[in-house]
C-alpha cells in the first residue's frame, strides 16, 4: 500500500512558479485572484518573456539551456528559500513529475503543489504503473512491461504480443521516445530510435511493448484527490487528433462514449488514483476502440489540455490545486460536479507544416488574435516583439472554445482561428483551421492515425494558388511598411506617396505585379489584367485593400524577404524580390543540405560515397526536444559531411555537401 499523502494544514501566502510559458502565465492569474504573491523564475533566454513581467518577483535561474536552468532542482529550492516562497507550483513539463524534486521540496519544508513523492514514483514508469493497475482491475492494453530489456528477449515478446507493436519509452511522455514496429524488422529500427529518443530525453533507455491498437481513440479522465481521502473525476477529455503521438486537438466531453461507457471509464480512472493514495490533479488516460478501453498511463501533473474541462465544468483546476495543497477538503463531492456544453482545444505552434513540421525561430514581428469571451479563450507566453528561441517547446499559445453543442464549438473554433495572425515566424494555423473544417472531424469520424492518413488534403489548405487578391494584399503590406518611416504618408488625396517612382515592379514567388501611380491614384497589374488599387490604414493597424471592385481587411508584415499576410480567407507567407533593391542574396544551392534550424546532431545515417535516392534519411538533428530527419533532396551521391554526431549547429550551417543526378557539382 502507498504511504499516506503529506498534509499541510496551514495556508502559504507566497508561491514560486517552476516553469516558464503561458503555464507559468496561468498559474500567476489564479493565484493573484486567490491573493497570493507570486515569485517567477527565467532563464537568460528568456529574461523579457511574458511570465517575468506578470509575477511580483522575478529571479534568474541560469543559462538558456534548460539542463542549467528549468530543470536546475537545487538552484530552484535555493531561490525559493531566499524569496520565501512558501510553496512551489511546477505547471507541466520539466520537472513536474520528478520524484527527486518533489522530495526536494518536502526535505527542504516547501509545500509542492501536486502529488505525493510516493504517487509520482509509482507513476513514473510506465511499466511499473500497468503492473500496478492490473493489481486494481483496471484493463490493460495486451504487452510486455518487464525489467529484462535485452534485445533478444524484446523481439521475443514481441513476435508473442504479434505485430504491429508500440515501441515505448518507460519513462516517457508527449510521443517522445515511442516508435510503431509493424514487424521483425520494422521491429528493431523502432526499438533501436525508441531507446536512443529516451535515453536523450529522459536518461533511461527503458521501453515497453504493447500490442498496437488499430485505428483507436484516445480518452483520458481529468481526477482529484485531496489529503482527506476524496478522489473525484471531472469528466473526459478527446485527445484523438494527434500527429506523432503529441495531441494536436483536444475536445471535452467526448463525442464518442455513451453515458454508461462515460461512467465505466471516470470509474476506472478513479480506481487508478485511489491505488495509489493520489492528491491533486492527475489525469489517467486510456486507448479505446469498439471492443472496449485500456489504460495507458497517468500523468502526475495538471495537463496542457485541462482547459477544455474547465470549459464545461465552469472551474478553475489550477484553484483546485493550490486549496488542496493548503490542506482543504476538495470543494466539490462528486455527485456535485457537473457538465454543460462542448468545449475544443488547440495548440498554437511556431512550425511550418508546409516542411514537415519543422519549428520556426525568430522574433514575433506581429500578434493579433480574436477578442476573448463569448466563448473563446486564449492562454498564451509570447507578445508581439517576443523571440520564439530553439532551447524550448515552440506552443506559443492555447486557443479554447466553448459552444453550447459540439458543431456550434466548432464553428467558434474554425472563426477564431481566422482571427488570428502571428507574423515573423511560421505557424500551424492555417493546418488547424483545415482540420476543424474537415468533415469527418466535425462528424466526429476519428482516430489517432487521422492526421497521417489525411495530412496531404490537410496540408493543401495551405498550398492554394496564389491569386490577384493574394497579390493585391501583398503589395499593400510592403508598400504600408515602407510608408510608415515617412511623415504623415496619408495625407496624399489617394493615400499613399510614391517617392520617386512612377511605375514599379514587385515579385512574390513566382508571380510579378506592376504599381503605377498616377494622378488618380494607384492601379496594380498582374497577368490577368489592371484594376484601379487604393489602400486605407484602420485605427488597430490592419489596412483596408480596395482592388478593383472589392474591399478585403488585410493584416500584413513585410519582413524584407518574405510578406505575412492575413485575410479572411486565410494566411500565408509569400517570397519577396524587389527589382529595384540589386539582386537577392538567396541562391538555390541544391547541391548542399544546411541545417533548417539552430540544433544538436544526433545521429548520421549515411557515409560519403553512399549513393541514395530522394527522401533517403541522411542524418538526424534534435531541436525543441524532438528528433528531426533530415533526407536527400534529389537521387544522388553523397559527397561530404560538414558535421558530426553531438555537433550543435546555427541554422543555415551547411551539414552534406550532396551531388544530385543529372546536376553539376
Amino acid at each position: 500500500m502507498p504511504a499516506k499523502p503529506q498534509r499541510f494544514e496551514r495556508r502559504f501566502t507566497k508561491l514560486l512558479i517552476a516553469n516558464r510559458g503561458e503555464i507559468a502565465c496561468r498559474i500567476i492569474r489564479t493565484a493573484r485572484r486567490m491573493g497570493l504573491h507570486t515569485v517567477a523564475i527565467f532563464s537568460e533566454a528568456d529574461a523579457d518573456s511574458q511570465h517575468v513581467s506578470m509575477a511580483d518577483e522575478a529571479v534568474l535561474i541560469g543559462p538558456a539551456s534548460a539542463a542549467e536552468s528549468y530543470l536546475r532542482i537545487d538552484r530552484i529550492i535555493e531561490v525559493a528559500q531566499r524569496t520565501g516562497a512558501e510553496a512551489i507550483h511546477p505547471g507541466y513539463g520539466f520537472l513536474s513529475e520528478n520524484e527527486s524534486f518533489a522530495a526536494a521540496c518536502h526535505e527542504a519544508g516547501i509545500i509542492f503543489v501536486g502529488p505525493p513523492v510516493e504517487a509520482i514514483r509509482a507513476m513514473a514508469s510506465k511499466s511499473a504503473a500497468k503492473v500496478l493497475m492490473e493489481g486494481s482491475g483496471v484493463p490493460l492494453v495486451p504487452g510486455y512491461h518487464g525489467a529484462e530489456q535485452g534485445t533478444d528477449k524484446l523481439a521475443a515478446e514481441a513476435e508473442r504480443i504479434g505485430f504491429p507493436v508500440l515501441v515505448k519509452a518507460s519513462a516517457g511522455g508527449g510521443g517522445k521516445g515511442m516508435r510503431l514496429g509493424e514487424d521483425a524488422a520494422g521491429f528493431a529500427a523502432a526499438l533501436t530510435a525508441a531507446k536512443r529518443e529516451a535515453k536523450a530525453a529522459f536518461g533511461d533507455d527503458h521501453v515497453l511493448i504493447e500490442k498496437f491498437i488499430a485505428r483507436p481513440r484516445h480518452i483520458e479522465v481529468q481526477i482529484f484527490g485531496d489529503t482527506h481521502g476524496n478522489i473525484v473525476s471531472l469528466f473526459e477529455r478527446e485527445c484523438t487528433l494527434q500527429r506523432r503521438h503529441q495531441k494536436v486537438v483536444e475536445e471535452a466531453p467526448s463525442s464518442s462514449l455513451s453515458e454508461q461507457e462515460r461512467e465505466r471509464v471516470c470509474s476506472a480512472a478513479r480506481a487508478a488514483g485511489a491505488a495509489v493514495g493520489y492528491t491533486g490533479a492527475g489525469t489517467v488516460e486510456f486507448v479505446a476502440n469498439d471492443d472496449g478501453f485500456y489504460f495507458i498511463e497517468m500523468n502526475t501533473r495538471l495537463q496542457v489540455e485541462h482547459p477544455v474541462t474547465e470549459a464545461i465544468t465552469g472551474l478553475d483546476l489550477v484553484e483546485w490545486q493550490l486549496r488542496v495543497a493548503f490542506g482543504e477538503e476538495l470543494p466539490l463531492g462528486q455527485d456535485e460536479i457537473t457538465r454543460s456544453g462542448h468545449a475544443f482545444e488547440v495548440r498554437i505552434y511556431a512550425e511550418d507544416p508546409q516542411s514537415g513540421f519543422l519549428p520556426s525561430i525568430g522574433r514575433i514581428e506581429r500578434w493579433r488574435q480574436p477578442p476573448v469571451g463569448n466563448g473563446i479563450r486564449i492562454d498564451s507566453g509570447f507578445r508581439e516583439g517576443d523571440t520564439v528561441t530553439p532551447h524550448y517547446d515552440p506552443m506559443l499559445a492555447k486557443l479554447i472554445v466553448s459552444g453550447s453543442d459540439r458543431l456550434q464549438a466548432l464553428d467558434r473554433l474554425e472563426a477564431a482561428l481566422a482571427g488570428f495572425q502571428v507574423a515573423g515566424v511560421k505557424t500551424n494555423v492555417s493546418f488547424l483551421k483545415a482540420l476543424a473544417a474537415h468533415p469527418d472531424v466535425r462528424a466526429g469520424k476519428m482516430d489517432t492515425g487521422f492526421i497521417e492518413r489525411e495530412l496531404p488534403r490537410l496540408l493543401g489548405h495551405g498550398e492554394a494558388r496564389i491569386d490577384d487578391r493574394d497579390l493585391a494584399a501583398a503589395a499593400a503590406a510592403v508598400l504600408a511598411a515602407e510608408n510608415r518611416s515617412a511623415t504623415s504618408p496619408w495625407d496624399t488625396s489617394d493615400g499613399w506617396m510614391m517617392v520617386g517612382r512612377r511605375r514599379r515592379k514587385l515579385c512574390f514567388d513566382d508571380a510579378e505585379v506592376t504599381l503605377t501611380y498616377e494622378r488618380a491614384g494607384l492601379s496594380l497589374e498582374t497577368a490577368s489584367g489592371t484594376r484601379p488599387f487604393r489602400v486605407n490604414p484602420r485605427l488597430d493597424g490592419r489596412l483596408d485593400v480596395f482592388y478593383g471592385d472589392g474591399k478585403e481587411v488585410v493584416s500584413g508584415v513585410w519582413l524584407g524577404r518574405e510578406v505575412d499576410i492575413s485575410t479572411a480567407r486565410g494566411s500565408r507567407r509569400l517570397g519577396f524580390a524587389d527589382p529595384f533593391a540589386g539582386e537577392s542574396t538567396v541562391i538555390a544551392d541544391a547541391g548542399h543540405l544546411r541545417a533548417p534550424m539552430p540544433g544538436s546532431v544526433r545521429q548520421i545515417l549515411a557515409a560519403p560515397g553512399d549513393r541514395l535516392k530522394r527522401g533517403e534519411p541522411l542524418l538526424i538533428m534534435e531541436a525543441m526536444k524532438m528528433e528531426h530527419t533530415l533526407h536527400a533532396p534529389a537521387d544522388g551521391t553523397l559527397i561530404a559531411l560538414r558535421c558530426g554526431a553531438g555537433d550543435f549547429v546555427q541554422e543555415g550551417v551547411e551539414l552534406v555537401e550532396f551531388e544530385a543526378d543529372g546536376i553539376d557539382p
